[in-house]
């Protein structure tokens, strides 16, 4: 073999004949890059010390206030600067959905610790009314007529203003003014019924604001107990209903009328549920023929006969009143294979039921002749 193949080429310069440069300026990066990162840190030091306030400042939290809601109040009178890392800190530290309601006042420095430690352990200081609005019950009063005397039944908005949450007419522009979000309410009929809301405020015991400005009590009031329906119903809820062929929105309709029908006797909501269903499904029926329509619609002036089930066809528009949980589950699960088209109830809440006009009327004979007759009826 040649010599010259096997050794090394003349030509060729060995590995280290010629040596590189040293960079002598890589040193820098880590120190350039460190200027950034110390000036976060001073940032986040600087905003989690907190500043000092020249005055006092009053910052109100309302109930049910998540984490974000609280940066945001807070970011808004100007006691922190940035709510992302007042969340961050909050998650970090433990205080994440720790926080009271109320007024809280701040002044002097006022650290992020310090923040905290106040909204956790302070709280309430606005006055608040218990208010329990009955399963049942409507925005508005209606009047209804039972053998002959005439009966008011009052409203939510009626219930407030005694209370002393906030007016009639504050609570009804409420009402209309809070802006329906969220998938359950995606449903609601806005185009045709009297008040998108009806049905969707869920009835239970609530402690509502009275120190307040009338119209702020009555928007967080309809705000409290919207919240408080869309947390009630589930996903299984709506599910459930699509499989029965119906939307939430007529679920609950149907429930405001079983609800009324009923009583409130929970125990007779999935017979009363069944009864209507099979009214529903059956041709000899032309309408659902349910006596609270009547009076829901005759509580507005300018009512044209929309919610009236005795002159139109399937269901009202939307709900009477704010169904109970009972109520609702009801008409998800009525009674099976009822055969009932009819029931009646005697003056002791005592229910009849029957498949045929006629054994409606036999028993309606008997509760007369017996002096426990007793009928609720629109006039």
């Amino acid at each position: 073999m040649d010599e010259q193949m096997m050794g090394a080429s003349p030509e060729q310069p060995s590995k280290n004949s010629e040596k590189k440069p040293k960079k002598k300026w890589l040193w820098l990066i880590p120190a350039v890059l460190a200027v950034p990162v110390l000036v976060g840190c001073l940032f986040v030091a600087f905003q989690i010390n907190g500043k000092t306030l020249s005055n006092e400042v009053s910052v109100s939290i309302p109930q049910g206030s998540a984490t974000v809601t609280v940066a945001d109040c807070l970011a808004e009178e100007d006691i922190i600067d940035s709510p992302l890392l007042f969340r961050v800190y909050c998650r970090i530290k433990g205080y994440d959905g720790r926080f009271q309601y109320g007024d809280f006042v701040f002044s002097g420095k006022v650290g992020y610790h310090t923040i905290c430690e106040k909204l956790v352990n302070e709280g309430a200081q606005a006055k608040t009314v218990r208010v329990t609005i009955p399963e049942g019950t409507g925005i508005n009063d209606y009047v209804k007529n039972v053998n002959g005397a005439l009966v008011t039944v009052p409203g939510i908005a009626t219930l407030l203003e005694k209370a002393g949450v906030c007016s009639k007419e504050d609570f009804l522009s409420a009402v209309t003014t809070v802006k329906p979000e969220g998938r359950l309410l995606d449903g609601a009929n806005n185009q045709n019924t009297y008040y998108t809301l009806e049905g969707y405020l869920f009835p239970d015991t609530y402690d509502f604001y009275a120190q307040k400005s009338s119209a702020e009590n009555a928007v967080l009031a309809v705000q409290k107990m919207l919240s408080h329906m869309q947390s009630m119903i589930t996903d299984e809820m709506i599910e459930t209903a699509k499989s029965r062929g119906y939307t939430m929105h007529e679920v609950l309709t149907l429930a405001s009328v079983v609800q009324m029908e009923s009583a409130g006797q929970e125990k007779e909501m999935p017979n009363v549920a069944a009864v209507f269903y099979n009214r529903l499904k059956s041709t000899l029926f032309a309408s659902l023929g349910s006596s609270p329509t009547c009076y829901y619609g005759n509580s507005f002036a300018q009512d044209d006969g929309r919610y009236n089930t005795y002159n139109i066809q399937g269901l009202p528009p939307g709900p009477l009143c704010s169904p109970g949980l009972t109520a609702v589950k009801a008409v998800l699960q009525p009674t099976e294979n009822s055969p009932y088209f009819y029931f009646v109830t005697d003056k002791d809440g005592k229910f009849y039921y029957h498949v045929t006009y006629a054994e409606q009327e036999q028993t309606v004979s008997r509760l007369k002749e017996s002096g426990n007759w007793i009928y609720e009826y629109f006039d």
